[in-house]
């Protein structure tokens, strides 16, 4: 009988390092990444000068956030397609490319996000 995963605690312990070995990755592998980790780190101080209430200061960071999260994800989508083949196939390429457009979807959003609450 196999042995049963952790709970409670334990496992979100064990979630919470295999989440920073994720985000440690990405920053060492992800050129895309660092920038829009950068761009964050900019931004931020921003959002809490520019931004009115804590309304405002969810929606100009979350939005960065956001970008952040798409980016973490289209990094494990490419890296899993580098991991099948180095062969090109029509599925691997579609695969990236969505994962690109989800990406450049997320910087329209905080581009939009940032522009009706700073300028509207």
């Amino acid at each position: 009988m196999a042995k049963p995963g952790k709970t409670g605690v334990a496992r979100v312990i064990d979630a919470a390092g295999y989440s920073w070995l994720g985000l440690q990755a990405a920053y060492r592998h992800e050129s895309a990444f660092r920038q829009e980790l950068l761009l964050l780190l900019i931004l931020t101080p921003l959002a809490l000068w520019l931004g009115d209430d804590g309304v405002e200061y969810a929606l100009l960071i979350g939005a960065l956030l956001l970008v952040l999260m798409v980016e973490l994800v289209n990094s494990a989508i490419e890296a899993v397609v580098d991991r099948i083949s180095d062969e090109h196939h029509e599925l691997a390429g579609r695969a990236k490319d969505i994962g690109s457009a989800a990406v450049s979807m997320a910087l329209v959003n905080a581009a939009l996000v940032w522009f009706f609450v700073l300028v509207m």
